[in-house]
């Protein structure tokens, strides 16, 4: 049976950033459970993934199943065109309680690449309702990700990102350098001087300035200086230019703060929240504004938000974020996080001794080892499965990102279990496939 569904897959099923037909390894998942992946054959792994960051309170949870078993029982779904419900009241009620003050209006939003589209429709649509319709172009810094849609394409990096054969059908927008300084040092002139250079020079045209908050994720695994975020604000407000906040990734506790902006204690006008949103079983994202920035919108031409999903408010996924979000501060999670950071500074630290490691790095809830060359996917991909991990590298990185709950154990297996594969990978000839 497992043989006749891999081979289904592969003659018909697109993954994630593959092509049919790749023989790139797949593997068939039967269940799972707190943060273990039990896969057809028996084997069991242990996950450093959270299934791309999102099941911070591992697999199978009792808490959240009842949540969603609750609410089936009153309503799968309900449009929310002219409807509301219980559910997406008290997550609003909950997001608003969480993030900065100013950040009272919220937005429902089908996906983390939806909520950027959305983030970047309500800053034009704002500027176009103080009759500055000009500003209609965005910036944002290299190695920078924001989703796969064409806006939030427009915004990530047009050279190093994943999306370079678009760029031309995609809107121009402004780059600049990513911030150089690391997380805990201070901001200097180099880093500050380009980004107030673009905002003197085209602030006039510029609706918006998008950026990930102290952590730069898919494209790239970066930490960066907070401070640098505090003179972001500055130049905006100088320059009349509203700031966007992408957290999909970096929200509800990754890098040991609730809300990465928390490390700056700077607010943006607008703020996306997704991936963990949910605690990994559904599909959400919602996206925060200011009182002043949705009244502005709502009194303009043609006088509402040009934006509406279908599937918006999910009632099922709405309920199971208030139940993640409700399990999450009512856990030890700060602790939590600072014991895995701790695990893998201890965990990763041999991997700085191999010949081929860049460097490595740990925040929060973070661990990335970084290599000279891009990994080999057919390589390490069936070599961390035989060690037993579930860790998915993409470019030159081999990155943790485990859920929240994963014990010291458990943590320590996987870090051994990452150090010693790339031992070997790095160790072997090219094409001499995995070495014990």
């Amino acid at each position: 049976m497992t043989d006749k569904l891999l081979a289904f897959d592969a003659e018909h099923i697109w993954h994630p950033y593959s092509a049919i037909g790749s023989g790139l390894p797949v593997f068939p998942v039967v269940s799972a459970q707190g943060v273990r992946l039990r896969l057809a054959d028996g084997r069991e792994l242990i996950d450093g993934m959270a299934s791309w960051w999102c099941v911070i309170h591992g697999y199978n949870h009792p808490r959240l199943n009842q949540a969603i078993t609750d609410q089936l029982g009153h309503m799968a779904h309900i449009m929310f065109g002219g409807l509301t419900h219980a559910p997406a009241v008290g997550l609003a009620e909950r997001l608003i309680r969480l993030t900065p003050e100013p950040l009272q209006k919220v937005f429902f939003a089908d996906s983390g690449s939806v909520s950027v589209e959305a983030a970047l429709k309500m800053a034009i649509q704002y500027w176009h309702s103080r009759g500055q319709g000009q500003k209609q172009r965005f910036l944002s810094v290299r190695n920078g990700y924001h989703g796969d849609t064409f806006g939030a394409m427009s915004v990530c990096d047009p050279i190093n990102g994943m999306h370079s054969l678009f760029n031309g059908v995609l809107p121009r927008q402004f780059f600049v350098p990513a911030p150089q300084r690391p997380f805990g040092q201070v901001c200097n002139e180099a880093d500050l001087a380009p980004l107030a250079e673009i905002l003197q020079r085209h602030g006039h045209e510029i609706a918006a300035v998008i950026i990930e908050p102290v952590v730069q994720g898919a494209g790239g695994m970066r930490f960066y200086s907070a401070d640098y975020l505090v003179h972001l604000r500055r130049l905006c407000d100088r320059h009349q230019v509203l700031l966007i906040f992408d957290e999909i990734a970096t929200g509800f506790g990754r890098t040991g703060r609730l809300f990465a902006l928390e490390h700056a204690a700077v607010c943006p006008d607008i703020l996306c929240l997704g991936k963990a949103l949910t605690g990994g079983y559904l599909t959400l994202a919602a996206v925060l504004t200011s009182t002043e920035v949705s009244q502005v919108i709502g009194q303009g031409e043609p006088g509402l938000f040009m934006h509406g999903p279908t599937f918006m408010a999910n009632p099922l996924a709405c309920a199971l974020a208030n139940a993640s979000i409700d399990l999450l501060l009512e856990s030890p999670w700060q602790q939590r996080v600072a014991c895995i950071e701790q695990g893998l500074q201890q965990g990763l630290a041999p991997c700085c001794q191999l010949a081929g490691v860049r460097e490595v790095r740990v925040l929060g809830a973070i661990g990335v080892v970084e290599l000279e060359q891009p990994v080999d996917m057919r390589r390490i991909q069936p070599a961390l499965v035989e060690a037993g991990v579930w860790v998915r590298p993409f470019g030159r990185l081999v990155y943790l990102m485990p859920p929240l709950i994963m014990q010291e154990t458990d943590l320590t297996f996987l870090t051994q279990a990452v150090c010693q594969v790339l031992e070997d990978y790095l160790n072997a000839e090219p094409g001499q496939g995995y070495r014990r």
